[in-house]
């Protein structure tokens, strides 16, 4: 039996009055008398008032599950009440009442919509999304939905017919570090359940791993690319494949395998399909701002170790002296001197032509390289900076991929000439023209005005605009509003005003550490699961690895996400107000003691972030039972 053959949208009330726990029992047996689905209600409500006496029927997690068997109930249904008022239930306080009822004839019927909707509502997500819901239309639409993902759950534990079928992929995501491996990981899985073969490489900060070999492009069932930067693609020699955003393949493996399958085997979606899916992406953004966040998120790639770098060695030349690297300085001193030509008279100089560079060859592929990069250096020199970079990389790869398609038809045998002469000559010469004549002039006076605003926060305003850095950056653990936050930092940068920089580490170093910290303090409140992924998040956490909270997020949003944003916007805001900066905006606790002015305070705004978000954590969460416990480790929730 499926749970919409005993749902009827007349039998859900939303109701906020307060009312005991007789109140709301004769409120749904009413509700099912009018409905016509009880005959004679007192008689169902004395089965279920027998029950109460027996055991209350509250199960935890502000929830009842009443029920019972009579003469009097015509047809097997559940009857649901949603109340934010709360309501006495035995020794606990609920929001969500399921009452079952069903004939005195039913064999173990309302046994099993008892065991299958428990299920439900263990699932703290699928909980939230039923206090949040604003209708009873939402309420019986989220219980469909999440009977059908159970059963789609059931269907992959057996062998499918996709078993057997090989499914290769690549992982790739701005930094390298996470969101790839968590990509590749969720895409394994979701072979392994349906007896896949697998093979995902993963284009990880370290360099490629689990390399494609040309046997594995030409044995694949299936084939996708999930990235936020640009990959080579070229080796899949004309296979279809499935090209999505990273945090597509994390959230939602089955559809992706699914789609990639499809493609694979040349299936055409209907209309409908099509437009079903543009509904659910609705304001996801259109293609161009899907290409738009790639060609950023290349550039930024590739610019980071420069900025890393480029910051600790500037830093530790400061910790000979300021004027140290001077050489008309009494301070003066050489091995200051060589940190400081590295790190600021050469990464530093580099950075932004290297974003450019890269952008525009996300664009346009190799022959956007020299225009991006000169357009850069010109944006370095001529004052506009990080943003002036992202407009000439911009520029050069679109002007250097308009030549290309204007010049494609020309004989073969001038190509060579053309690529290597033509096409950089003319797409330089129309970058190099729009920045020194048209750009730099404005794009310089917005970064000036930019810099001087920033530098005169101070007090209040200061506090405010750290909270606000912190808090997009713990918001979604890797997410858009992550990325815009960092990519703000780093234009900062850029300008070197270094204090975001520091609310920014702060914002994605706390998630992590708050919730390792609280799994340690509140352990009753974590299942094992938690409790062991938590050790792991110290060590994340310390290297500014944000995304090792993403699965305790996933399964307790509605307590985690606030704890993180709250713990991480008072550490961020904090560490702006005490004019803290840092000249390294990746590393975590490896930079902090030579790229930060003052370490000691820094460490002390990251704890106390730290203590907020697990005090949240420890004091928003219920306690858990043995059983609980147990029913959570059957479960496999983190």
């Amino acid at each position: 039996m499926n749970v919409k053959d005993v749902i009827d949208k007349k039998n859900i009330i939303i109701s906020n009055t307060a009312m005991s726990k007789q109140e709301a029992i004769e409120k749904m047996s009413s509700l099912l008398g009018a409905n016509g689905y009880i005959s004679d209600i007192p008689s169902f409500q004395k089965a279920v008032n027998k029950r109460e006496e027996e055991i209350s029927t509250a199960v935890g997690y502000g929830v009842a599950i009443p029920h019972g068997k009579s003469e009097g109930v015509d047809k097997a249904t559940i009857v649901i009440l949603k109340n934010l008022s709360g309501i006495k239930w035995g020794q606990e306080i609920v929001n969500l009442v399921f009452m079952i009822a069903a004939p005195a004839s039913a064999n173990d019927e309302h046994l099993r919509m008892l065991s299958t909707i428990s299920t439900f509502l263990m699932d703290e997500t699928f909980r939230a999304k039923l206090l949040t819901a604003m209708t009873e239309d939402e309420i019986y639409k989220d219980l469909i939905e999440q009977d059908e993902t159970k059963s789609q759950e059931d269907d992959l534990k057996k062998v499918t017919e996709d078993g057997g079928k090989y499914l290769i992929g690549i992982s790739a995501c701005m930094t390298g570090i996470a969101h790839t491996y968590m990509a590749a990981q969720s895409l394994e899985n979701e072979a392994k359940k349906r007896g896949m073969k697998y093979k995902i490489q993963t284009n990880g900060s370290t360099g490629v791993e689990n390399k494609l070999t040309a046997k594995d492009i030409s044995e694949a069932d299936a084939i996708v690319v999930a990235h936020d930067v640009k990959v080579d693609t070229d080796v899949f020699e004309g296979r279809e494949f499935l090209d999505i955003p990273v945090k597509r393949a994390i959230d939602k493996p089955q559809k992706v395998v699914d789609d990639a399958l499809a493609l694979s085997s040349g299936y055409v979606k209907s209309d409908k399909e099509i437009k079903s899916e543009e509904t659910e992406d609705e304001g996801k953004g259109s293609s161009f701002a899907r290409a738009f966040y790639t060609h950023i998120m290349s550039g930024v790639s590739y610019m980071i170790p420069f900025v890393v770098v480029g910051g600790i060695f500037i830093a530790i030349s400061f910790m000979f002296g300021i004027y140290a690297s001077d050489p008309k300085s009494d301070q003066y001193n050489i091995w200051a001197a060589f940190f400081n030509e590295m790190g600021g008279n050469a990464a530093f100089k580099l950075y932004v032509p290297v974003l450019a560079a890269y952008i525009s060859w996300s664009i346009a592929d190799k022959p956007g390289l020299a225009p991006g990069m000169i357009g850069g250096m010109m944006a370095m020199n001529g004052g506009s900076g990080f943003l002036g970079g992202m407009l000439a990389g911009f520029l050069g790869g679109y002007i250097t991929k308009l030549i290309t398609k204007k010049t494609k038809n020309i004989p073969h045998t001038y190509q060579g000439l053309i690529s290597v002469l033509l096409i950089p000559l003319l797409a330089t010469f129309v970058v190099g023209f729009v920045m020194f004549f048209i750009l730099n002039t404005p794009m310089s006076n917005l970064n000036e005005f930019l810099t001087t605003w920033l530098k005169s926060m101070n007090g209040s305003s200061a506090f405010v605009m750290g909270a606000v850095l912190a808090g997009m950056m713990s918001s979604d653990m890797g997410g858009p509003i992550n990325k815009t936050a960092s990519a703000f930092g780093l234009a900062m940068f850029a300008s070197k005003i270094y204090g975001p920089s520091a609310a920014l580490m702060v914002g994605g170093m706390v998630p992590p550490l708050g919730v390792a910290l609280a799994t340690l303090l509140f352990k009753n409140k974590f299942t094992n699961q938690e409790r062991e992924a938590g050790k792991a998040n110290w060590i994340l956490g310390a290297c500014f690895i944000t995304e090792g909270a993403i699965p305790f997020a996933a399964a307790d949003p509605l307590r985690t996400i606030p704890a993180n944003v709250i713990g991480g916007a008072v550490g961020g805001a904090l560490s702006m107000m005490l004019n803290i900066t840092l000249q390294a905006p990746h590393g975590g606790i490896f930079v902090i003691p030579v790229a930060c002015n003052k370490p000691l305070l820094y460490i002390g705004c990251i704890l106390i972030g730290t203590v907020i978000t697990a005090l949240i954590l420890g004091f928003t969460k219920r306690t858990l039972s043995e059983s609980e416990m147990n029913k959570h480790m059957a479960a496999g929730i983190i």
